[in-house]
Protein backbone atom coordinates (compact mmCIF):
# COMPACT_ATOMS: atom_id res chain seq x y z
CA UNK A 1 0.00 0.00 0.00
CA UNK A 2 1.41 3.24 -0.65
CA UNK A 3 -0.19 6.89 0.06
CA UNK A 4 -0.82 10.38 -2.11
CA UNK A 5 -1.88 13.27 -0.13
CA UNK A 6 -5.46 14.92 -1.08
CA UNK A 7 -5.88 18.99 -1.56
CA UNK A 8 -7.34 19.17 1.46
CA UNK A 9 -4.63 16.90 3.45
CA UNK A 10 -6.82 13.81 3.30
CA UNK A 11 -4.50 10.58 3.37
CA UNK A 12 -5.99 8.55 0.12
CA UNK A 13 -4.62 5.15 0.15
CA UNK A 14 -4.02 3.30 -3.16
CA UNK A 15 -1.98 0.35 -4.72
CA UNK A 16 -0.19 -0.01 -8.15
CA UNK A 17 0.77 -2.63 -10.57
CA UNK A 18 1.43 -3.08 -14.01
CA UNK A 19 3.40 -0.89 -16.46
CA UNK A 20 1.97 1.23 -19.18
CA UNK A 21 -0.18 3.67 -19.76
CA UNK A 22 -2.51 4.80 -16.46
CA UNK A 23 -5.77 3.71 -15.60
CA UNK A 24 -7.51 4.24 -12.37
CA UNK A 25 -10.02 2.58 -10.95
CA UNK A 26 -13.07 3.91 -8.67
CA UNK A 27 -15.36 1.80 -6.87
CA UNK A 28 -19.04 2.27 -6.13
CA UNK A 29 -21.03 1.63 -2.60
CA UNK A 30 -18.68 -0.22 0.19
CA UNK A 31 -16.08 -0.76 -2.32
CA UNK A 32 -12.54 -0.67 -1.05
CA UNK A 33 -9.46 -1.29 -3.30
CA UNK A 34 -9.42 -4.76 -2.75
CA UNK A 35 -12.85 -5.63 -4.56
CA UNK A 36 -11.28 -3.95 -7.83
CA UNK A 37 -8.18 -6.64 -7.24
CA UNK A 38 -9.00 -9.23 -9.84
CA UNK A 39 -9.85 -6.44 -12.53
CA UNK A 40 -7.17 -4.64 -11.75
CA UNK A 41 -4.95 -8.23 -12.06
CA UNK A 42 -5.93 -8.70 -15.67
CA UNK A 43 -5.60 -5.30 -16.71
CA UNK A 44 -2.34 -4.57 -15.44
CA UNK A 45 -0.97 -6.88 -18.67
CA UNK A 46 -1.55 -3.63 -20.68
CA UNK A 47 -1.58 -0.63 -18.06
CA UNK A 48 -0.13 0.79 -14.86
CA UNK A 49 -3.29 0.11 -12.71
CA UNK A 50 -4.06 2.27 -9.92
CA UNK A 51 -6.64 0.73 -7.12
CA UNK A 52 -7.71 3.13 -3.72
CA UNK A 53 -9.45 3.10 -1.04
CA UNK A 54 -12.20 6.25 -1.60
CA UNK A 55 -11.84 8.72 1.52
CA UNK A 56 -14.05 6.99 4.62
CA UNK A 57 -12.70 3.92 3.49
CA UNK A 58 -10.09 0.88 4.46
CA UNK A 59 -6.92 2.76 5.02
CA UNK A 60 -7.87 6.05 3.56
CA UNK A 61 -7.99 9.30 5.85
CA UNK A 62 -11.88 11.57 6.06
CA UNK A 63 -12.35 14.78 6.96
CA UNK A 64 -14.99 15.95 9.32
CA UNK A 65 -17.25 17.50 6.38
CA UNK A 66 -17.87 16.16 3.49
CA UNK A 67 -18.35 17.66 -0.44
CA UNK A 68 -18.19 15.80 -3.58
CA UNK A 69 -15.06 18.05 -4.70
CA UNK A 70 -13.43 17.18 -1.93
CA UNK A 71 -13.92 13.08 -3.74
CA UNK A 72 -12.56 14.97 -7.10
CA UNK A 73 -9.75 16.16 -5.47
CA UNK A 74 -8.90 12.68 -4.53
CA UNK A 75 -9.39 11.55 -7.80
CA UNK A 76 -6.85 14.49 -9.52
CA UNK A 77 -3.91 13.51 -6.54
CA UNK A 78 -4.20 9.85 -7.85
CA UNK A 79 -3.61 11.56 -11.71
CA UNK A 80 -1.50 13.60 -10.28
CA UNK A 81 0.86 10.42 -8.98
CA UNK A 82 0.45 8.67 -12.40
CA UNK A 83 2.28 11.79 -14.41
CA UNK A 84 -0.57 14.16 -14.85
CA UNK A 85 -3.19 12.30 -17.26
CA UNK A 86 -5.04 8.87 -16.89
CA UNK A 87 -7.61 6.41 -18.02
CA UNK A 88 -10.42 6.05 -16.12
CA UNK A 89 -12.98 3.33 -14.96
CA UNK A 90 -15.68 3.92 -12.74
CA UNK A 91 -18.01 1.00 -11.33
CA UNK A 92 -22.33 2.02 -10.04
CA UNK A 93 -21.66 5.82 -7.80
CA UNK A 94 -18.03 5.37 -8.53
CA UNK A 95 -18.94 5.55 -12.43
CA UNK A 96 -20.57 8.60 -11.36
CA UNK A 97 -17.88 9.82 -9.31
CA UNK A 98 -15.26 9.80 -12.28
CA UNK A 99 -17.72 10.96 -14.83
CA UNK A 100 -18.50 14.42 -12.32
CA UNK A 101 -14.84 14.72 -11.89
CA UNK A 102 -13.85 14.73 -15.41
CA UNK A 103 -16.83 17.17 -15.83
CA UNK A 104 -14.97 19.72 -13.13
CA UNK A 105 -11.78 19.55 -15.57
CA UNK A 106 -9.47 16.20 -13.56
CA UNK A 107 -7.45 15.01 -16.59
CA UNK A 108 -9.16 11.96 -17.67
CA UNK A 109 -8.13 10.81 -21.12
CA UNK A 110 -10.89 8.43 -21.38
CA UNK A 111 -13.41 7.21 -19.32
CA UNK A 112 -15.17 3.42 -18.89
CA UNK A 113 -18.50 3.27 -16.87
CA UNK A 114 -20.03 0.51 -15.66
CA UNK A 115 -24.01 0.74 -14.71
CA UNK A 116 -24.03 4.05 -12.96
CA UNK A 117 -27.03 3.32 -11.02
CA UNK A 118 -29.43 6.05 -12.71
CA UNK A 119 -33.49 6.11 -12.01
CA UNK A 120 -34.55 7.80 -14.95
CA UNK A 121 -38.05 5.85 -15.16
CA UNK A 122 -40.66 4.34 -13.65
CA UNK A 123 -39.34 0.85 -13.92
CA UNK A 124 -38.89 1.00 -9.89
CA UNK A 125 -39.46 3.46 -7.47
CA UNK A 126 -37.32 6.29 -6.92
CA UNK A 127 -35.07 7.49 -3.99
CA UNK A 128 -36.77 9.28 -0.96
CA UNK A 129 -36.36 12.92 -1.10
CA UNK A 130 -34.94 12.58 2.35
CA UNK A 131 -32.86 9.78 1.17
CA UNK A 132 -29.29 11.39 1.98
CA UNK A 133 -30.93 12.94 5.19
CA UNK A 134 -31.71 10.09 6.78
CA UNK A 135 -28.43 7.99 5.80
CA UNK A 136 -27.06 10.81 7.71
CA UNK A 137 -29.02 10.58 10.88
CA UNK A 138 -28.14 6.88 10.96
CA UNK A 139 -24.69 7.26 10.59
CA UNK A 140 -24.59 10.06 13.13
CA UNK A 141 -25.67 7.93 16.03
CA UNK A 142 -23.57 5.12 15.15
CA UNK A 143 -26.48 2.51 13.82
CA UNK A 144 -24.34 1.70 10.97
CA UNK A 145 -25.75 -1.89 10.49
CA UNK A 146 -29.33 0.08 9.99
CA UNK A 147 -27.73 2.47 7.48
CA UNK A 148 -26.60 -0.41 5.28
CA UNK A 149 -30.04 -2.14 5.55
CA UNK A 150 -31.69 1.12 4.55
CA UNK A 151 -28.91 1.64 1.65
CA UNK A 152 -29.95 -2.19 0.70
CA UNK A 153 -34.17 -1.78 0.72
CA UNK A 154 -34.17 1.79 -0.50
CA UNK A 155 -31.48 2.56 -3.37
CA UNK A 156 -31.26 -0.94 -3.85
CA UNK A 157 -34.56 -2.54 -3.77
CA UNK A 158 -34.27 -4.95 -2.00
CA UNK A 159 -37.08 -6.75 -0.27
CA UNK A 160 -36.44 -5.78 3.54
CA UNK A 161 -36.90 -9.54 4.72
CA UNK A 162 -34.27 -10.79 2.83
CA UNK A 163 -31.85 -7.69 3.77
CA UNK A 164 -33.01 -9.16 7.18
CA UNK A 165 -31.62 -12.20 6.64
CA UNK A 166 -28.16 -10.49 5.23
CA UNK A 167 -27.19 -9.07 8.54
CA UNK A 168 -26.04 -13.16 9.43
CA UNK A 169 -24.06 -13.58 6.18
CA UNK A 170 -20.44 -12.93 7.27
CA UNK A 171 -19.79 -9.79 4.70
CA UNK A 172 -22.45 -7.78 6.94
CA UNK A 173 -19.16 -6.89 8.86
CA UNK A 174 -17.81 -5.11 5.99
CA UNK A 175 -20.83 -3.74 4.62
CA UNK A 176 -20.84 -1.86 8.12
CA UNK A 177 -17.24 -1.19 8.06
CA UNK A 178 -17.57 1.58 5.40
CA UNK A 179 -21.61 2.30 5.83
CA UNK A 180 -20.49 5.69 7.32
CA UNK A 181 -19.71 6.76 3.55
CA UNK A 182 -23.40 5.69 1.88
CA UNK A 183 -24.18 9.01 2.53
CA UNK A 184 -21.09 10.32 0.11
CA UNK A 185 -22.51 8.08 -2.44
CA UNK A 186 -25.73 9.70 -2.23
CA UNK A 187 -24.25 12.74 -2.61
CA UNK A 188 -22.46 11.83 -5.49
CA UNK A 189 -25.59 10.55 -7.22
CA UNK A 190 -27.46 13.49 -6.44
CA UNK A 191 -30.96 13.54 -8.27
CA UNK A 192 -29.87 11.49 -10.84
CA UNK A 193 -32.14 8.39 -9.22
CA UNK A 194 -35.50 10.43 -9.24
CA UNK A 195 -36.99 9.16 -11.73
CA UNK A 196 -36.50 12.01 -13.43
CA UNK A 197 -35.18 12.25 -17.01
CA UNK A 198 -30.92 13.29 -16.93
CA UNK A 199 -29.94 17.00 -17.25
CA UNK A 200 -28.72 16.89 -20.79
CA UNK A 201 -26.58 20.19 -19.45
CA UNK A 202 -25.12 18.07 -16.21
CA UNK A 203 -21.86 16.72 -18.21
CA UNK A 204 -21.87 18.49 -21.51
CA UNK A 205 -18.29 19.61 -20.71
CA UNK A 206 -17.41 15.85 -20.92
CA UNK A 207 -15.94 15.73 -24.63
CA UNK A 208 -13.82 13.13 -24.23
CA UNK A 209 -14.22 9.08 -25.36
CA UNK A 210 -16.75 7.64 -23.02
CA UNK A 211 -17.54 4.15 -23.12
CA UNK A 212 -20.90 3.49 -20.95
CA UNK A 213 -21.24 -0.42 -20.34
CA UNK A 214 -24.59 -2.36 -18.73
CA UNK A 215 -25.41 -5.91 -18.78
CA UNK A 216 -28.96 -6.71 -19.81
CA UNK A 217 -29.53 -9.54 -17.03
CA UNK A 218 -30.06 -7.32 -14.16
CA UNK A 219 -32.49 -4.45 -12.68
CA UNK A 220 -34.14 -2.85 -15.80
CA UNK A 221 -33.46 0.82 -14.83
CA UNK A 222 -29.61 0.05 -14.79
CA UNK A 223 -29.78 -0.67 -18.05
CA UNK A 224 -32.32 2.05 -19.33
CA UNK A 225 -30.01 4.53 -17.47
CA UNK A 226 -26.99 3.47 -19.14
CA UNK A 227 -29.10 3.72 -22.20
CA UNK A 228 -29.93 7.70 -21.60
CA UNK A 229 -26.66 8.39 -20.53
CA UNK A 230 -24.94 7.06 -24.10
CA UNK A 231 -27.84 9.17 -26.19
CA UNK A 232 -26.55 12.63 -24.21
CA UNK A 233 -23.25 12.89 -26.25
CA UNK A 234 -22.09 11.38 -29.78
CA UNK A 235 -18.44 10.69 -27.87
CA UNK A 236 -20.82 8.32 -25.28
CA UNK A 237 -20.51 4.90 -26.34
CA UNK A 238 -23.17 2.14 -25.01
CA UNK A 239 -22.14 -1.34 -24.46
CA UNK A 240 -24.37 -4.48 -23.53
CA UNK A 241 -23.52 -7.53 -21.72
CA UNK A 242 -25.44 -10.19 -22.27
CA UNK A 243 -26.34 -12.36 -19.51
CA UNK A 244 -24.53 -9.95 -16.61
CA UNK A 245 -25.98 -8.11 -13.93
CA UNK A 246 -24.52 -5.32 -11.61
CA UNK A 247 -21.87 -7.30 -9.95
CA UNK A 248 -19.90 -8.47 -13.53
CA UNK A 249 -17.42 -10.81 -14.34
CA UNK A 250 -14.07 -8.94 -14.44
CA UNK A 251 -13.00 -11.71 -17.22
CA UNK A 252 -15.94 -9.94 -19.08
CA UNK A 253 -15.03 -6.64 -18.20
CA UNK A 254 -11.34 -6.72 -18.54
CA UNK A 255 -11.14 -7.15 -22.50
CA UNK A 256 -13.46 -4.77 -23.05
CA UNK A 257 -12.10 -2.39 -21.12
CA UNK A 258 -8.34 -3.15 -22.78
CA UNK A 259 -9.85 -2.76 -26.42
CA UNK A 260 -11.30 0.58 -25.35
CA UNK A 261 -8.20 2.03 -23.39
CA UNK A 262 -5.79 0.83 -25.88
CA UNK A 263 -6.87 3.39 -28.79
CA UNK A 264 -5.96 5.70 -26.58
CA UNK A 265 -2.99 4.39 -25.65
CA UNK A 266 -1.95 3.94 -29.67
CA UNK A 267 -3.19 7.46 -30.66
Amino acid sequence: MDKVFSADGTVIAYEQQGSGPAVVLVGGAFMTRGDSAELAGLLAERFTVITYDRRGRGDSGDAPTYDVQREVEDLDALIGHAGGKAMVFGMSSGAVLALEATARGSAVTRLALYEPPFITDASRPPLPADYVAHLKALVARGAYGDAVAYFMTAAVGMPPEAVAGMRQAPFWAAMEATARTLPYDGQVMGDTMSGRPLSAERWQSVTIPVLVASGDAGAPHMLTGAQELARLAGNFILHTFPGQEHTIAPELLAPVLTDFFTAEAQA
